[in-house]
């Protein structure tokens, strides 16, 4: 007999199937083979004591500090450690529980039924001289040279962007914005490019994003995150889905000094504030996708919080981009010019990728088709 310790199993129910588990026990087995963990913040200090044994007793634990068992603070911040059969069960056993253990049950019951979305490549294309990474900057008949490349290589959504969103990056008036991204439009238009792949504007310029809706385009990337009605009113107008991404400020303030109380917290409540948006407006949440924003008014800090923990933004029902392509957050860790940042951008994306996300955002197309390949394959 030899034993070895196995490493992570992406795909449970396809291990246990391929050692030939009896098939009525593959499900059940494959729900104690995930070991979850759930940050409860503020959480009422008799409920974390009931909680707490409500954990042990099905072999599941919370991690709680010291003074719970004592009381001496009303609320506490705790780990909940559970399989997925834990959840089950405990979903259904706090629901009769008081001191807003009801609402822990009910987010709880969110996470159960989580979708999951086939990973996509989006290839990145600026239409602009000012845009932080140079190789990303086109005219309209390189554009679309690049375009077709980038599709080649394994882009099944291009973004299409006319102003930079660089870190003190100056506004654009809709005029010049137009003026930048219509001759290329026009190209993907006549040429139907569009029949070959998906293709997103990178604005939040209502006649700007209805441009190009008319020419082919059915995304619409908005870095403010919907703020402007008449971008979900377009997005409902033409069945286009939209990106909807978190800020703090704008990108000529964004990274003075961005402070959070809890990162997590405050862009999760934000997502919810701006689905629930979209919905009233009558865009239906399978066309919201989630942009965590990655360098958007963040530090390097809460730029790894956000992507250590982007399992979390799935529990939405929507589509989760990441985009760190390039960016500073890489230099900060390891100093690298922004020509330099490639293997960092791949770190980053396939941790994201590991973690939840479905839609990576990058300019370099063809490396990124083959680290996903290959990440696909050790999973």
């Amino acid at each position: 007999m030899k034993i070895y310790q196995l490493g992570h199993i992406t795909d449970k129910k396809a291990a246990l199937k391929a050692l030939n588990v009896e098939s009525g026990g593959v499900g059940i087995m494959a729900k104690k083979m995930e070991l979850l963990h759930f940050f409860i913040k503020d959480l009422k200090t008799p409920a974390a004591n009931i909680l707490k044994q409500d954990a042990l007793s099905i072999g599941a634990e919370l991690a709680v500090p010291s003074g719970v068992i004592l009381c001496e603070k009303p609320t506490y911040d705790c780990i909940l450690i559970e399989t997925r059969k834990h959840m089950e069960i405990l979903s259904k056993k706090e629901l009769a529980q008081p001191f807003g253990l009801k609402t822990v049950a009910m987010e709880l019951k969110k996470f159960l039924s989580i979708k999951t979305y086939p990973t996509q490549i989006m290839g990145v294309l600026n239409a602009n001289d000012d845009s932080f990474f140079a190789g990303s900057r086109f005219k309209s008949a390189d554009a679309i040279i690049h375009i077709n490349t980038m599709i080649e290589s394994g882009a099944s959504i291009i973004d299409l962007g006319a102003v930079s969103s660089r870190p003190g990056a100056d506004e654009v008036n809709a005029e010049e914005e137009l003026a930048r991204i219509k001759p290329i439009c026009d190209i993907i238009q006549s040429e139907k490019l569009y029949e070959k792949a998906v293709f997103s504007v990178d604005t939040y310029t209502p006649d700007v994003a209805e441009y190009a809706l008319n020419s082919g385009f059915t995304l619409i990337n908005d870095i403010t995150g919907a703020s402007n009605d008449e971008i979900i009113k377009l997005a409902v107008k033409h069945e286009a889905k939209l990106c909807i991404m978190h800020m703090k400020g704008t990108p000529k303030t964004m990274q003075k000094d961005p402070t959070y109380n809890d990162v997590m917290v405050e862009v999760s409540d934000f997502f919810e504030a701006r689905i629930s948006k979209c919905e009233a407006l009558g865009l239906r949440r399978e066309n919201i996708i989630l942009d965590v924003g990655i360098g958007f008014g963040k530090t390097l800090e809460h730029n790894l919080t956000l992507i250590k923990n982007m399992a979390h933004f799935k529990v939405f029902g929507c589509e989760v981009l990441v985009g760190a392509s390039r960016k500073s957050m890489i230099h900060k860790i390891i100093p690298a010019t922004t020509e330099e940042r490639l293997p960092g951008t791949l770190a980053i994306h396939l941790k994201a990728v590991e973690n939840g996300a479905s839609i990576v955002r990058c300019h370099d197309v063809a490396e990124h088709q083959q680290a996903l390949s290959v990440l696909r394959a050790v999973l």
